[in-house]
């Protein structure tokens, strides 16, 4: 019961559960590329379609992140004209979480391609109650 209530949580805040649960390896991912203010780390969520998160859960997942080594940070006072922002870095870890994430996401394309097909084989033979 109690998973059920979040999930409707989620839903109300415009979030999808897919879309929070790919959160975590898409950061990893902009990070791989190199060091991000959290803006543009949130700009970079939306050109992998999770633009509908709130900004305020993206640095609650940084900072959960940075708990658990995947990434470090610090105050970056020269480089902006307004208040200092924080810059986020992917650790060693964290780039092997990445890696991770990417062998578990190819596993589960992978499952997804073989219901898909049985799905579609099944349809195509046009026999069974469900057509």
């Amino acid at each position: 019961m109690h998973g059920r209530g979040r999930g409707r949580r989620w839903r109300r805040r415009g979030y999808s559960r897919r879309a929070v649960r790919f959160m975590e390896p898409t950061l990893l991912l902009l990070l791989h590329y190199g060091p991000g203010h959290g803006y543009t780390l949130i700009d970079g969520l939306s050109e992998y379609g999770l633009q509908a998160i709130d900004p305020s859960a993206v640095y609650r997942a940084l900072r959960g992140m940075e708990e658990k080594g995947w990434v470090t940070s610090e105050w970056d006072e020269e480089q902006t004209q307004g208040p200092p922002r924080r810059v986020y870095h992917l650790t060693a870890l964290g780039d092997e979480v990445l890696r991770w994430w990417i062998r578990d996401l190819r596993d589960t394309r992978g499952m997804i391609d073989g219901i898909l097909r049985t799905y579609e084989q099944h349809m195509d033979e046009g026999e069974g109650e469900h057509h």
